[in-house]
């Protein structure tokens, strides 16, 4: 996460509400074999767990139950140029964005929690979807969602640290983020700088 704490981002409810509408990280961790890390979908529980589940042959999967693991959730993030400053004196290029750091122990789901974390992350982002009618497993041929369920294991990381940084030029004087905020316009970061101010 970035030094400067003029960036920090510590609200814990704001921070999991953030990791719920990106729902997908990098999760990194140290095995015998080496650093590893896997792209994945993340569902965030009522108790703040982040579960996701990985192909049974990814690299990651033997090793991932009683690690401790990080996973990294990005959001949006821009280019800024020096040049669209009020005071364009002595600037340098930059970067804004949102990012969330998760570190914690992994614990495997049972069966029964893999297939409600999958039923939950489809009914999650279905509801994203307004011009359909949602999918459900009940759309498919019987027995092959169990069978497509055995070539995955499902995780459960609990954070035991959640760590945020929400760089959108907090450093910069008020008519400098207004420039930039005007620059980037309809961007994501745009709109978050002009949502900040």
């Amino acid at each position: 996460m970035h030094p400067n704490r003029a960036f920090a981002w510590e609200e814990r409810d704001a921070l999991l509400a953030f990791i719920a509408e990106v729902s997908f990280a990098h999760v990194f961790a140290q095995t015998p074999e080496g650093p590893m890390v896997a792209h994945v979908p993340l569902f965030v529980t009522e108790t703040g767990a982040l579960r996701f589940h990985l192909s049974r042959g990814n690299r990651l999967t033997p090793h991932l139950a009683g690690l401790t693991a990080l996973a990294s959730i990005g959001g949006p993030d821009a280019y800024v140029s020096p040049d669209w400053y009020a005071d364009r004196r002595d600037q340098v290029p930059t970067w804004n964005y949102l990012a969330v750091e998760a570190q914690g122990p992994v614990r495997a789901l049972s069966d029964s929690e893999l297939v409600d974390l999958l039923d939950r992350v489809s009914m999650a982002h279905e509801a994203r979807i307004a011009d359909k009618t949602p999918w459900t497993r009940a759309k498919m041929t019987p027995g092959r969602f169990e069978a497509m369920c055995r070539a995955i294991t499902g995780f459960e990381l609990m954070p035991a640290e959640l760590r945020g940084t929400k760089k959108l030029g907090q450093n910069k004087r008020a008519e400098d983020r207004a420039a930039v905020a005007s620059a980037l316009g309809a961007h994501p970061v745009g709109r978050l700088m002009e949502d900040e101010r």
